[in-house]
């Protein structure tokens, strides 16, 4: 009797499991052949026509910063190819501001030419106009979405302050609440920093 019942069970767990499958529904962001870069805790695409030596620039995290990413410190200035470091010591620097700490996190960002290609994809994925005009993230894909113009590490830093507090909490807060602790992140990130 309890062996049918797991059987029972289990075949009722794949089915359902493969139905769910079936009727997810697909997206196309855009995404599909961008540049990617492979960090720590984040997959990285770049549209056609990102430039990551800007985006380094934009972030204006300092050299010093590469300690929290686990990185060693090999001079005063970045090589074109830290922008995976300055992403995963944002992430520590945020993780550090809330006291959450997420060690073994892997999640996507994706970065946009620009806010009318970010709106694009907001349109794409939801069907409506975006509502966030500078960045956005997606929970269901544990997903930043910003553009190359709005890549500061405040704004970054604010979305991946919700992906800290969505996979942290396994009830989750409410969105008002979310919004004050990421809130709290780009306050914390606008603090001069010392050089």
């Amino acid at each position: 009797m309890l062996r049918h019942w797991i059987i029972s069970f289990l075949v009722a767990v794949i089915f359902f499991t493969s139905v769910r499958q079936g009727y997810a529904k697909p997206y196309d962001d855009g995404f599909s052949s961008a540049q990617t870069i492979q960090t720590r805790y984040f997959t990285v695409s770049l549209a056609a026509g990102v430039d990551n030596l800007v985006l380094m620039r934009s972030l204006d995290i300092p050299p010093s910063h590469k300690v929290l990413a686990g990185q060693s410190l090999s001079g005063v200035t970045y090589a074109p190819d830290d922008l995976g470091d300055l992403l995963d010591a944002l992430f520590a620097w945020a993780s550090n501001v809330l006291d959450m700490q997420l060690f073994s996190y892997k999640g996507n960002i994706k970065v946009t030419r620009n806010a009318e290609q970010l709106k694009s994809v907001y349109r794409s994925l939801y069907g409506v106009e975006n509502r966030a005009e500078k960045a956005f993230y997606i929970y269901e894909m544990n997903t930043v979405y910003i553009s190359q113009d709005n890549f500061t590490k405040e704004i970054l830093g604010h979305e991946i302050g919700h992906a800290i507090i969505n996979n942290f909490f396994v009830v989750q807060p409410p969105a008002k609440v979310q919004e004050v602790l990421a809130g709290y992140i780009e306050y914390q990130l606008r603090k001069p920093v010392a050089r």
